[in-house]
C-alpha cells in the first residue's frame, strides 16, 4: 500500500501539469504525430515546439506515453498501465465523492422529470414564450 501511494504521488506531479494533462487528452483519442500535437499544444498554451517536446518527454520518461517511429514520424500514444495505478489509487478516497456524486444524478433526474411534468399540464414557464 505504501508503495502504491508514492507511485499516487509521483503521478500526480507527472499529471499536475495542465500541459501535460492536456496532452494526454489528445493521444486519449489514438496515436498522434509529434507535430500534430505539437501544433495542438502551441496554439492552446502559446508555448514553444521545444517547451512542447520536453513535456512529451516527460511523460514518455514516466511511463504516460509510448512513442514509435514510423518512417520520419515519431507517432505516440497513451500508455494505459500507469493510470490504471491512478485509478487504483484514487479508489482509497472515491467514498469521498461517490455518494455526493449519486446524490447530484438524483436531483437532476428530479428536476428533468419535474420539468417534464409541468411542460404536460403547461405550466412549465419556458413553454409558454
Amino acid at each position: 500500500m505504501w508503495r502504491d501511494y508514492l507511485t499516487g504521488v509521483h503521478a500526480f506531479d507527472v499529471l499536475g501539469d495542465p500541459v501535460r494533462r492536456r496532452i494526454l487528452e489528445l493521444l486519449a483519442t489514438g496515436e498522434l504525430t509529434s507535430g500534430a500535437v505539437c501544433a495542438v499544444i502551441q496554439e492552446e498554451f502559446g508555448i514553444s515546439q521545444p517547451a512542447v517536446s520536453q513535456h512529451l518527454k516527460v511523460l514518455r520518461d514516466n511511463g504516460f506515453a509510448t512513442v514509435r517511429p514510423e518512417g520520419t514520424r515519431r507517432l505516440y500514444a497513451v500508455n494505459h498501465e500507469p493510470l490504471r495505478e491512478v485509478d487504483g489509487w484514487l479508489d482509497h478516497f472515491r467514498r469521498f465523492w461517490t455518494p455526493h456524486l449519486h446524490a447530484l444524478e438524483t436531483e437532476l433526474a428530479r428536476g428533468r422529470r419535474e420539468r417534464r411534468r409541468r411542460a404536460g399540464d403547461g405550466t412549465d414557464r419556458r413553454s409558454r414564450s
